[in-house]
């Protein structure tokens, strides 16, 4: 899924920019109160007007401040459905900030709380239209006035002056902050539907793996076995001694029973509630013990540390299908297996003396897939060593995190 800038930009536009920006900068509220304070204290402090004046201005300013916390405020912090309480809050502004301005000039001071919020509310050709009206408005009451000297419209032109191209520049620069504002919040919103998404999908293709490895071992296992039953039992019908027939039937139905346990140990979670991985896997050894009377024996090194639950499912379960194979394909006479700690991974090895099998020769069944599937996850790997007549050894290595960690980022 790409998408170009002009189609962010649409779908920003699309959502509430003002709403955005509004939750971008924390401080509004407080600039806000600064940006009054201070106007107030101009405004109060203005030697150079009438009493009267000075009053009303502070009248129109207070007027202005409950605008802004009845509309304002709410308005720009919501998202939808505030276009109209946004114009509202813009035309207090005008009708109250604007005469404040012209009766004493130092009410203008409030500009740098209102200028923002003006960008927030219009687009931007209307803002800065808006903003310059404002910050001319002192100038058109000076030049109304009589007796005015040429160096008092120097000061009120330089003053003017500054005032618009600040508005120039400031302007479009606010416009912009807005609009990344809103690009970056449709932006995340889409990362995160992005990362939903891709959990969903690893989550139902792990279903869907593990129901393919459960079909195979069905088939490869409980479905031959019944199959078998039922040729046997029809050769003891047709047989004058049965008796030998329904033995092997016997045997095989004791065999699909080991099968069918073995199938539910590994639907069933992992054993590690209460216990340690060590002891985990030694039930599961001893497990084998007892289905087969196979002697089994299993070995921890030196190092023994605590490991993240991931790790240990992953060594538990492949525990569970290794010696799942040896009890399906080894006919082995032992087993043995091993768990070691190293200094940065953590190794588990089972071994047996059966028939074992050339690995390159032999395709993979869906148990080693799955079982290598769950290594890498985890950022280990699965080694299967074998041949005809030797026996099989199957290694499994799994980074500690923090050695996991060192090894992605020293990668290129």
């Amino acid at each position: 899924m790409t998408e170009t800038a002009d189609d962010c930009a649409r779908q920003a536009d699309r959502r509430s920019a003002p709403a955005d920006a509004w939750r971008a900068f924390h401080g509004w509220n407080i600039l806000f109160v600064l940006a009054y304070v201070v106007t107030g204290t101009l405004v109060f402090l203005d030697d150079g007007t009438s009493v009267p004046a000075r009053a009303a201005a502070l009248v129109l300013l207070s007027v202005c401040a409950a605008a802004y916390v009845v509309f304002g405020r709410p308005a720009l912090a919501r998202d939808e459905g505030s276009d109209r309480a946004r114009l509202l809050y813009v035309v207090f502004v005008l009708v109250t900030f604007v005469p404040a301005t012209i009766v004493v000039p130092a009410s203008s001071f409030a500009m740098f709380a209102l200028g923002p919020q003006i960008f927030m509310t219009l687009s931007q050709p209307w803002a800065i239209t808006m903003v310059l009206s404002i910050n001319l408005a002192p100038a058109v009451r000076f030049v109304l006035e009589p007796g005015l000297t040429w160096q008092s419209a120097v000061t009120v032109a330089a003053t003017s002056a500054v005032s618009v191209t600040f508005s120039i520049v400031f302007g479009p620069w606010m416009s912009r902050i807005i609009r990344q504002s809103a690009e970056r919040a449709v932006l995340i919103e889409e990362l995160e539907a992005s990362r939903a998404q891709v959990a969903r999908l690893s989550r139902e293709r792990g279903a869907m793996a593990e129901r393919e490895r459960l079909a195979g071992e069905i088939h490869d296992t409980l479905a031959q076995g019944f199959t078998s039953i039922i040729m046997l039992i029809q050769a003891a019908e047709a047989s004058r001694d049965p008796s030998r027939h329904l033995a092997l039937a016997m045997r095989t139905a004791r065999e699909n029973l080991a099968e069918a346990r073995g199938l539910i140990a590994a639907l069933s979670p992992p054993p590690l509630d209460g216990s340690t991985l060590e002891q985990a896997l030694r039930r599961i050894a001893a497990r084998l013990l007892e289905e087969l009377s196979l002697p089994v024996t299993f070995e921890v090194g030196d190092g023994s540390r605590p490991l993240p639950p991931g790790i240990e499912v992953v060594l538990v379960r492949a525990a569970q299908e290794a010696l799942a194979n040896v009890r399906r394909h080894a006919a082995a006479s032992s087993v043995r297996v091993r768990l070691d700690y190293g200094e940065s991974e953590v190794c588990l090895r089972v071994t047996d003396d059966g028939r074992g099998f050339d690995p390159a020769a032999t395709p993979p069944g869906f148990g080693l897939r799955a079982m290598r599937a769950r290594a890498e996850e985890a950022g280990g790997s699965v080694l299967v060593d074998g041949a005809p007549g030797k026996g099989t050894r199957l290694t499994v290595r799994i980074p500690y995190p923090e050695a996991a960690a060192v090894t992605r980022e020293e990668a290129p």
